[in-house]
C-alpha cells in the first residue's frame, strides 16, 4: 500500500510542475508576442516616418503659405519618433495622424499638386502604410488581449504573479475613431 501511495504522490508531483512548466512557458511565449506585435508597428511607424518629409516637401512646393500645417506635422512626426511608452506612442501617432489629415485638406486645394506624380506616388504609399499600421495595431491587442488574458485566469494568474509578468496596455484608437454612430432603424 505504500507503494501505490508513493507512485501516486509522484506521479501527482509530475503533473503539477508539468503543468507549472506548460503555464510559465505560455506566458513567456505570449508576453514575447505582445513585444514583436509592438515591434511590428514600431516598424511601420518608422516607414510612414520616412514618407513625411518628402511627402510636406512636395506640398510646400505648391503652398508654400501654410506654414502652420508643415509645423503641426513635423512637431508631430517628432513626438511619433520620441514616444517610449505605447501609451506615448498611441497618442503621438493620433495626433500626427490628425495632422496629415489637415495637411491632405490643404492639397485639396490645389489641383496642380493633386495631379503630380510624385505627391500621388507618396499619398498612396502613405495610404498604404497606414492600413498596414492599421492592421498591425489590431494585431497587437489581439496578441495583448490573449496575453492579459493568460496573466489574470485562474492558474496562470497565480504563476504571472510569482514570476512578474504585467499586463500590458492596449493601443488606443483616436477618440474620433471610437466614437460609435447612432443607427437609427
Amino acid at each position: 500500500m505504500d507503494l501505490l501511495l508513493l507512485v501516486v504522490l509522484i506521479i501527482a508531483i509530475i503533473f503539477i510542475v508539468g503543468t507549472m512548466i506548460h503555464m510559465y512557458n505560455n506566458l513567456v511565449g505570449l508576453r514575447n508576442r505582445v513585444k514583436n506585435s509592438y515591434a511590428q508597428i514600431d516598424v511601420q511607424l518608422k516607414r510612414r516616418n520616412d514618407l513625411i518629409p518628402n511627402l510636406v516637401e512636395t506640398v510646400k512646393g505648391y503652398a508654400s503659405h501654410e506654414k502652420g500645417v508643415f509645423e503641426e506635422v513635423t512637431k508631430a512626426r517628432a513626438n511619433v519618433m520620441n514616444a517610449s511608452s505605447v501609451e506615448e506612442v498611441s497618442a503621438a501617432d493620433n495626433q500626427l495622424t490628425g495632422a496629415l489629415k489637415s495637411l491632405f485638406a490643404v492639397a485639396e486645394n490645389y489641383p496642380e499638386l493633386k495631379a503630380n506624380s510624385n505627391f500621388q506616388q507618396l499619398q498612396t504609399e502613405l495610404s498604404e502604410t497606414e492600413d498596414k499600421i492599421s492592421y498591425a495595431r489590431q494585431f497587437y491587442n489581439d496578441v495583448v488581449m490573449k496575453y492579459n488574458n493568460a496573466c489574470q485566469q485562474f492558474p496562470s494568474s497565480i504563476m504571472a504573479r510569482i514570476f512578474g509578468f504585467k499586463e500590458e496596455n492596449f493601443f488606443e484608437a483616436p477618440e474620433a475613431e471610437r466614437e460609435v454612430p447612432e443607427v437609427k432603424f
